[in-house]
């Protein structure tokens, strides 16, 4: 079979072009499919859209279904003696903390050595911690240098630390041995050196540092506490003593956490229904719809909403939204009354709660909302039912498209085959013809015709 670059050097007539319009002619057949699958691809992107929307609405309205968030609070320090950090279970209040006393870690360093390198002589180190523990290190022979000894205390996990010092005398080198935290229960109660090592290393009693506790008190109550960093001496508020002194700490509500969720509420609802609004659009006379005009799934899922967020709650003081500063526009977003929220939060929290969370984590409106937009949600929902059924149509317009594809190309082959025997057929008709023509010629010059 002739190629299809060859056609029409029989026959003179320009074969490949044809060839090339009936291809294009018959291509068109491939657009409605085209189309179709356009259209579905814009709808699963289109679920795709509403679906992050509807995950960030809910995660806002999670947010306000968690106590936590109507219980915010900070804590203020009059005075540098502490700095104070206060958690959801601090209590509102003003507390009097005085400082008498910060802890400290145990530390004591050995006499001194001419070479922190040569060996000193095998043997071991014994500790006694004030908490009772007691470690016992042993010293290789020919790796009890006081460089060697350092590094075995540091490496033996004792809740021991040690360090060389340099002195500058003749024989300069110290071991300083300090427990690694403070108070007297980490605080190291013996140190016996035993062995070669039991009078090649000695304590040296001037440097002894002994371990002690924090000891402050708060509105007069006397608190003893092992580390500089103190819980518990005020309900919910971790304290770190950083001087001698007094201080007052006030623990005051955090109104600005409260108040940040429910504005991130509304705002996220905004979007939800701003991107079903743009989802939905009518066109108009040469206007472009919405991938979902007229979809029941996307009407389901206002519905629900609409529902829920119309109901309110069943008991409290605050039953509707309206009553928390939030009314609902005619176009179906929210609008927030600041100052009415402002107001409930400075003097209504446990209403304002119990709105929002209810008496269990599905009766308040956060919970609600919740719950029924996690239905929609789910993978046996109706927006994943609704994908998975347009993306099983696309797998079939893909079917229908290669088979449409190989018909095309089986009749384009068709053609080239037909269009190469005419082709061949016109050639030897042209040959014949100019066989006869010269035939013709040869015979009227003998017989003497012009």
């Amino acid at each position: 079979m002739a190629s299809i670059s060859v056609l029409g050097i029989g026959s003179g007539m320009d074969l490949n072009g044809l060839l090339d319009q009936l291809k294009a002619a018959e291509r068109q057949k491939l657009q409605p499919i085209a189309q179709q699958k356009r259209v579905q691809q814009a709808k699963i992107s289109a679920y795709g859209k509403l679906e992050s929307a509807l995950t960030n609405f809910r995660e806002a309205a999670a947010k306000l279904n968690q106590s936590a968030t109507f219980q915010g609070v900070s804590s203020q320090v009059s005075g540098s003696a502490v700095k104070a950090a206060a958690s959801s279970t601090a209590p509102v209040g003003t507390f009097q903390v005085n400082v008498t006393q910060r802890a400290q870690a145990y530390s004591v360093a050995t006499a001194g050595v001419a070479d922190q390198s040569a060996n000193l002589g095998g043997g071991s180190i014994d500790f006694t911690l004030g908490n009772g523990d007691s470690v016992s290190i042993a010293i290789d022979p020919e790796k009890s240098s006081l460089t060697d000894i350092r590094n075995a205390i540091n490496q033996s996990n004792s809740g021991v630390q040690a360090s060389i010092v340099n002195d500058g005398s003749g024989t300069p080198y110290r071991l300083v041995m300090a427990s690694t935290q403070t108070g007297t229960e980490a605080g190291i109660t013996a140190i016996d050196f035993g062995g070669d090592l039991n009078g090649q290393l000695n304590l040296d009693a001037n440097t002894e540092i002994e371990a002690r506790n924090a000891q402050l008190n708060v509105n007069g109550v006397a608190i003893t506490s092992q580390s500089n960093r103190v819980e518990g001496a005020i309900q919910g508020v971790t304290l770190d003593l950083e001087e001698l002194g007094a201080a007052t700490v006030n623990v005051t509500r955090d109104t600005e956490l409260t108040t940040g969720a429910i504005k991130d509420f509304v705002k996220s609802y905004n979007t939800l229904q701003k991107t079903m609004a743009d989802l939905t659009r009518f066109g108009g006379e040469g206007g472009a719809n919405g991938e979902l005009l007229g979809d029941s799934t996307l009407r389901m899922v206002q519905q629900r909403l609409r529902s829920v967020m119309s109901s309110g709650v069943a008991e409290g003081d605050l039953r509707m939204l309206r009553d928390v500063g939030i009314d609902m526009k005619l176009d179906g977003t929210l609008e927030l009354n600041e100052a009415k929220l402002g107001e409930l939060t400075g003097s209504n929290m446990t209403a304002l709660t119990a709105f929002f969370t209810g008496t269990s984590a599905d009766t308040g409106l956060a919970g609600k909302l919740n719950s029924s937009v996690g239905l929609l949600l789910q993978s046996d929902g109706p927006i994943k039912n609704s994908t998975q059924g347009l993306q099983d149509s696309m797998r079939r317009l893909d079917l229908r498209f290669e088979r449409m594809e190989d018909s095309i190309d089986r009749t384009i082959e068709r053609y080239r085959t037909q269009f190469s025997q005419l082709d061949t057929m016109v050639a030897r008709m042209n040959s014949t013809s100019s066989y006869l023509m010269q035939q013709f010629d040869i015979m009227n010059a003998q017989l003497g015709r012009n």
